[in-house]
């Protein structure tokens, strides 16, 4: 897949992941329609992609909203055209055990952000999509795949993203789309800030520094963009992240012992 003159949306593109990726692909002259609710951010970042040499236009969206995401993908395809590949990347987490969750609304909030909204990016995208015979990306994590203590919702969402889009893989099998799910593990992004406690609202408070164990968003990027290029349709980032997954096969049970035992110690490394 050649990255020059081609039109991608990238949701959640205000910061993280979603910033990095769009000024990357401006570097290698694509167009970019972003997408984010910060619109002074998202304004920067596109500014940015302006000045690393590609073409881009804002697109202030809330991605719980379907006539947002309509309307995003509209702008998309009246400025540039066919569109080339679109990037579900929009996300917020949490931090508290299920049993001391006070506010349950917090479950559904996730779930639109991180899940529903790439069904309705993806819905309205789908067209053009099959098209220009496009990519589908979905920026999911480990968390699809394992169960991780105080993230429960979040981990919900990303299960939901994982079985949607593998889903519409084989579904698109026979019109030229191809769907990549990226799995990355800790990755040094702003994520964080955007983390809602037990009560639904935001925690407003540092979590530990995990920036120390994380990769860094450079590298993190650098790996989408290759698995982008060769239209993969599955990235699990690091060694460490692929080993759990056979050791899930296998091991199950000493899978979750020792992901229950990381978080413990987190929790207590933050105290």
């Amino acid at each position: 897949m050649t990255l020059t003159n081609k039109t991608f949306i990238i949701t959640g593109a205000s910061a993280g992941i979603g910033q990095a990726l769009a000024i990357k692909l401006a570097k290698q002259g694509s167009n970019l329609v972003l997408a984010a609710r910060n619109q002074a951010a998202l304004m920067k970042t596109a500014d940015d992609c302006l000045k690393a040499g590609g073409q881009a236009i804002a697109v202030p969206t809330d991605v719980t909203n379907p006539e947002a995401c309509q309307h995003l993908i509209e702008q998309g395809v009246s400025r540039f055209g066919a569109i080339a590949g679109l990037v579900n990347n929009a996300g917020i987490s949490m931090y508290a055990t299920f049993d001391t969750v006070t506010d349950l609304s917090l479950f559904e909030q996730i779930m639109r952000v991180n899940y529903l909204g790439a069904v309705y990016c993806t819905h309205y995208a789908l067209p053009s999509l099959k098209a220009s015979k496009g990519l589908l990306v979905a920026i999911s994590s480990l968390c699809g795949k394992h169960g991780v203590p105080t993230r429960s919702g979040y981990v919900a969402s990303k299960h939901a993203m994982q079985g949607f889009f593998d889903t519409l893989r084989i579904e698109l099998q026979e019109t030229g789309v191809d769907v990549l799910v990226v799995s990355p593990g800790f990755v040094a992004t702003t994520i964080r800030d955007r983390v809602l406690g037990g009560d639904g609202t935001p925690i407003q408070a540092s979590l530990q520094d995990e920036s120390h164990q994380a990769m860094s968003v450079e590298d993190c990027v650098d790996q989408i963009l290759q698995a982008m290029v060769q239209r993969r349709r599955e990235l699990v980032m690091t060694p460490k992240g692929r080993l759990g997954l056979w050791l899930k096969l296998i091991a199950p049970a000493w899978v979750d012992w020792m992901t229950a035992k990381a978080i413990k110690s987190q929790r207590q490394a933050s105290k």
